[in-house]
């Protein structure tokens, strides 16, 4: 079965302008085209375009991405320089995802901060609560905040 780009762009859940960019910047060379220039895409353009797609999110470069592709395009001689490139990228998102459970973490303990102020109606209430008050979840993250940023 094949797909227009519309078709594809609404399967991806992204905007048809994406898929046009992406074919600009030449991630698309695995794409074929009808006799009069349009894009034909198949279920297996859906593998790599879900691939750029990834990528894309973890935020690799569009020029990373590109390289990647043509590695791929060459063939099984650049799958550990393919594989590099993904375990620096995985790292990298370990990393995101690893300050974002932290920055969670200060959120929840500012949630729980400012619904226990509104509770009795004073910020003083949380602010000075013992640390054995504090449900234990947030204990950790109340020490950071107080003794680094003083928040």
């Amino acid at each position: 079965m094949t797909y227009t780009i519309s078709e594809t762009a609404k399967l991806l859940n992204v905007a048809p302008s994406t898929i046009r960019y992406y074919d600009k910047e030449g991630l698309l060379p695995f794409v074929e085209r009808s006799n009069g220039g349009i894009r034909i895409f198949t279920e297996e353009n859906f593998q790599w375009l879900y691939i750029i797609e990834c990528l894309k999110k973890t935020g690799l470069s569009i020029k990373d991405i590109k390289r990647f592709i043509d590695m791929a395009m060459r063939g099984d001689g650049t799958i550990s320089e393919r594989l590099e490139l993904l375990k620096k990228q995985r790292e990298a998102v370990r990393a995101q995802a690893e300050e974002l459970r932290k920055m969670l973490d200060i959120l929840d303990y500012k949630c729980w901060y400012y619904e226990t102020a509104l509770e009795h109606g004073s910020t003083n209430v949380p602010r000075n609560m013992a640390q054995e008050d504090v449900p234990e979840k947030l204990r950790d993250t109340r020490v950071y905040l107080n003794t680094v940023h003083k928040i």
